[in-house]
């Protein structure tokens, strides 16, 4: 878990705090996207998890202990921290680079090689073909899974990632996203993302912590804050395309199936309320045939849709 308390930033000579009160908590095993506009204090926040920014004042509990109480390289040891621009070492294999925590940690090499391929293979990247590359052999899609690869290398309980696919093109960023949403579900940890992208943080975030000017605006689960904004600069930032993202968090069960059947064919297995609304305005069809059986209805997905705090099916 982490646990922030009253935290603040100020910088000297600065008119005005870079953060200023800022209290939120990731529940372990969830994560939490923090956006905002440039500015906002998202970045500043994330830094000081790790302690490569030291706060002004405040608490940081990870875990239940005191962060700012800790040695800090002994901290960031235990922290994966995966950036817009990776930060490999270019001279060194990505075996190497993706050793560099259980090395600092003084595994032996035989467990620290199992680890390595672990890894390597929880990004999609066989080991066998990536290992004995340089970072300038890997597109920039692949260097970002070896940054992830890295940062989960030391199999730490908190994950922070700053911008993870800021760099990448959205094709890659998309494929990539997908990627890390499954190693965040089959690996429970704890995560604080900072991201500028609404879609990509209501993707990844079971919750959002929005800021504005260093303060905490509003804090809630994604499909909440989609559904409610805190205030006029919320519902702004978040775009006046909230809704399809809100539908893009639930599933096709989240609507109760009608038993008439409906022509075309059937919506695909996996598939999102938000891809649901595209096929049925994409045909012209009021109602659309589910993968197990039934129909789902545009009149009853609209009404969802319209529902501040639907169930999550």
């Amino acid at each position: 878990m982490i646990a922030i308390e009253d935290l603040s930033k100020r910088w000297p000579g600065a008119d005005r705090a870079a953060v200023e009160g800022v209290s939120l908590t990731v529940p372990e095993g969830t994560s939490c996207a923090l956006i905002g506009p440039s500015g906002s204090g998202k970045t500043t926040v994330l830094r000081m998890v790790n302690r490569l920014v030291e706060p002004s004042s405040g608490a940081i509990r990870i875990g239940g202990e005191d962060a700012l109480r800790m040695d800090a390289v002994t901290l960031r040891r235990r922290i994966g921290y995966v950036i817009q621009e990776v930060g490999l070492f270019p001279h060194w294999s990505v075996a190497d680079n993706v050793a560099t925590v259980p090395r600092l940690l003084r595994w032996d090499a035989a467990r620290v090689t199992r680890r390595v391929e672990e890894v390597l293979a929880l990004v999609g990247l066989d080991p066998a073909r990536f290992a004995t590359r340089r970072p300038h052999q890997l597109s920039g899609g692949e260097r970002q899974r070896i940054g992830v690869a890295r940062a989960l290398a030391g199999d730490p309980p908190v994950l922070l990632m700053d911008e993870p696919f800021g760099a990448v093109d959205p094709v890659q960023r998309g494929k990539l996203q997908e990627e890390v949403l499954r190693l965040l579900r089959q690996l429970r940890k704890t995560v604080l993302l900072v991201t500028h992208d609404v879609a990509e943080a209501v993707r990844l975030g079971d919750a959002v912590a929005l800021l504005r000017d260093g303060r905490l605006v509003q804090h809630a689960p994604a499909a909440e804050v989609l559904a409610r904004p805190a205030d006029g600069f919320a519902a702004e930032f978040l775009g006046a395309d909230r809704v399809l993202l809100r539908l893009s968090l639930f599933p096709l069960e989240a609507v109760p199936a009608r038993p008439e059947p409906a022509p075309g064919p059937p919506l695909p297995e996996g598939a999102t309320l938000r891809d649901a609304l595209a096929a049925l305005l994409d045909t012209g069809r009021s109602a659309a045939p589910l993968p197990g059986g039934g129909s789902l209805a545009l009149a009853d997905l609209l009404a969802f849709a319209g529902t501040p705090n639907p169930p999550a099916g």
